[in-house]
């Protein structure tokens, strides 16, 4: 149970996010608010060591003991890795007869229009261990042909020949009526007790043969092995003599207890972005700006995200190294582009930045580990954005020298440049990718991004935050306290919650909505049986339902959020066409509306504390530690400007740019003739001079 009893005087709460490179940790004591950060090399061979040590360090930096603990989060990538290195379970496939391709033959569209050179994954489970039963069920449910099971019986010594440890179940219109897959399940768990069972009618009761096939087969890839990191994991955290189980973060940033993540990994896949954005939503909430665009930029990729009314936008479908996969998530898009984007000049004589990446090791060229490539960090350091000393708070020496002679040699000279104008090049061009990927998530969707403020968090998040607002129209920024770890703190604001989902495909009518109203009660009857079995009290839990619905002739689906009740059917039509409007730029009064997936969530509200205030008291000033000669553009060419610590700032202080901010996961900029002012929540808001303030979504914040 999340909330459950901890002894000590103390209650504390602790969010992991495990990442290729560090594993970061945030830690909140319940009564005071105090959030502590920690950050540890992680351990891929093991994920669960470098979360044992983090758990181990940040307890003992922070005189918390084990015992008072009372709830522990964790967002891994444990199972996108194990896709992306197809290092997944010896997987077998259960199939109507005739229909074994389908995970090959895929969809019509290709990954790129017009390179075919790129090729589609490998089906994760080949040809020959997918294996046919007679079987068939008709769209409508009903029975054509009734299961073999001798069939199913010869297919289960096949597998077990075969060494096959996992099994996935995909029988056409298992959706509409599961008895053959539930039956074929009894007969594969009798004969293969210890295989890992996927069954599609479970992972994904829902419509369309190929997502469903490839979600059940990928469930299928990741989960013994997944089962394995969660035992663990869940070892590791008793044996630090904490209590409280484990709760994993998954792709709709929602909490699930260890015992839900084995039986359905696949839900995993996006754990720890997702949390990020969850984290960032509630973050904004507070500090009264429901509207933001998310910009997550670490050293190899930035994700973004729109939170729209203090609310993440969620797909239902992602692709996961190349096989589609369909789990309500967080609607994240990721692009290739970090602090360890490698400059590069094309074929052409072009600039590029990315996407790939110098990585941790051997690092940007200033990381003295052999790195011989400019990288986007290299660029910032030439320019005196990041310190040419060290990084860290001192604690990563770096050779200011190294980056110079990369970005000269390899950028500069070969076409015609100054080192600063190859520096700032490679910036710009960085911070054009960025922007182009949130104009993907905002313009692109039918949001205006002069709208809303930019959440800047992640290593390079603040860092370039400025000039991808600019960029993008975006008036206001915001960086909450320790950006370079605000996934773990986000972990720490997340709920339990699981989807439900039952496919009607219908006309919309009164007939219809009432049809959806019985299975909207099934599936709250099967959330709250979830809840409680995940220690969720009865007056913390609590439901969301969508639909999603499409005109006659579509072949795509535009969900429709209704709350925590059904509302009467003439609103969720005008619901609709305004939706219809928004994503696509026109309605069709008159047509026909189809009701296609009625859509659940259950929730089990966490306590979370009231996060502790920046300390009171202290100047502007006061918070100067030093300063740097740093080149911002060609028009204001190299400035002396000042540097801040964040942790000095007074509530309400005026910083004027140029000037420069950091703390020890992340630095900020300040550009001229901009200003950044201390909110009473600890979060950095950045404006410019001349910039008016935002609607309503940043009233409490005009006066800042």
């Amino acid at each position: 149970m999340p909330d459950g009893q901890a002894r000590g005087a103390k209650r504390l709460r602790i969010g992991v996010d495990v990442g290729g490179t560090f594993t970061d940790l945030a830690m909140m004591d319940e009564a005071t608010g105090r959030i502590a950060f920690h950050k540890v090399p992680s351990t891929p061979a093991d994920p669960s060591l470098a979360i044992e040590t983090g758990v181990r360090e940040i307890l003992a930096r922070n005189d918390g003991a084990a015992g008072q603990v009372a709830f522990v989060g964790h967002g891994t990538t444990v199972a996108t890795n194990m896709v992306i290195e197809r290092r997944g379970a010896r997987t077998a496939m259960l199939t109507t007869r005739g229909f074994r391709d389908v995970i090959e033959i895929a969809r019509q569209t290709r990954p790129h229009l017009y390179d075919y050179d790129v090729q589609r994954p490998a089906p994760l489970v080949p040809r020959r261990r997918r294996n046919e039963i007679g079987e068939r069920i008709a769209a409508e449910g009903t029975v054509l042909r009734p299961l073999d099971e001798a069939e199913v019986a010869r297919a289960a010594e096949a597998m077990r020949a075969d060494d096959v440890t996992s099994v996935a179940v995909c029988f056409l219109h298992a959706w509409r009526d599961p008895a053959h897959e539930r039956a074929a399940k009894a007969v594969l768990r009798r004969l293969l007790p210890d295989a890992y069972l996927s069954v599609s009618s479970e992972v994904l009761p829902e419509f369309r043969e190929f997502d469903r096939f490839s979600t059940t087969v990928l469930n299928a890839f990741v989960g013994p092995r997944m089962a394995t990191y969660l035992d663990r994991l869940l070892a590791r955290v008793r044996g630090t003599g904490i209590a409280a189980e484990p709760y994993t973060v998954h792709s709709n940033g929602g909490l699930m207890s260890v015992a839900t993540a084995a039986l359905a990994p696949v839900r995993t896949c996006l754990s720890g972005p997702a949390a990020g954005v969850i984290g960032a939503a509630v973050v904004a909430a507070q500090a009264g700006f429901p509207d933001v665009v998310t910009f997550d930029a670490g050293g190899t990729s930035t994700d973004v995200s729109v939170v729209a009314g203090g609310q993440a936008t969620s797909s239902s479908s992602r692709d996961v190294a190349g096989y589609p996969v369909k789990v309500p998530s967080i609607g994240i898009d990721v692009i290739g582009a970090g602090g360890g984007s490698i400059a590069f000049i094309d074929a052409g004589g072009a600039l590029k930045v990315g996407p790939r990446s110098a990585g941790a090791d051997p690092g940007p060229a200033a990381y003295g580990r052999g790195g011989m490539e400019p990288t986007l960090t290299d660029a910032n350091i030439v320019l005196g954005r990041l310190d040419q000393a060290a990084l860290l708070r001192g604690a990563m020496p770096v050779d200011a020298e190294a980056a110079r002679r990369a970005v000269r040699t390899r950028i500069a000279e070969p076409l015609g440049l100054t080192l600063e104008q190859a520096a700032l090049g490679i910036i710009r061009i960085a911070v054009a990718n960025m922007g182009r990927a949130i104009r993907g998530v905002t313009t692109e969707r039918g949001y205006a991004p002069e709208r809303f403020a930019l959440f800047a968090f992640g290593g390079a998040g603040p860092l370039h935050a400025t000039e991808v607002a600019s960029e993008c129209a975006i008036p206001v920024v915001i960086i909450p306290r320790e950006p370079g770890t605000m996934c773990a703190r986000g972990i720490l604001l997340a709920d339990i919650a699981l989807d439900f989902v039952r496919s009607e495909i219908a006309p919309l009518d009164a007939t219809t909505w009432s049809r959806a109203a019985a299975l909207f009660d099934g599936m709250a009857a099967e959330a709250d049986a979830w809840l409680a079995g995940e220690g969720v009290p009865a007056d913390r839990r609590a439901t969301l339902r969508a639909v999603e619905l499409r005109y006659e002739g579509q072949n795509f689906e535009v969900r429709v959020p209704l709350g925590n009740a059904l509302p009467p059917l003439a609103e969720v039509l005008d619901a609709f066409a305004a939706e219809h409007a928004r994503t696509n730029g026109y309605a069709i009064p008159g047509r026909e509306v189809e009701l296609v997936n009625c859509r659940l969530t259950a929730i089990g509200k966490v306590p979370r504390g009231a996060p502790e205030p920046p300390p009171e008291g202290g100047s502007v000033e006061a918070a100067r530690i030093g300063a740097r000669r740093t080149f911002f553009d060609r028009r204001s060419g190299w400035c002396d400007t000042p540097v801040y610590a964040r942790e000095r700032l007074p509530v309400g202080g005026r910083v004027t740019g140029p000037a420069i901010i950091e703390e020890m996961s992340s630095t900020s900029l300040v550009f001229p003739g901009q200003w950044a002012t201390l909110d009473a929540e600890g979060n950095l808001i950045i404006r410019h001079e001349s910039a008016a303030a935002p609607r309503a979504a940043t009233r409490e914040h005009a006066d800042a």
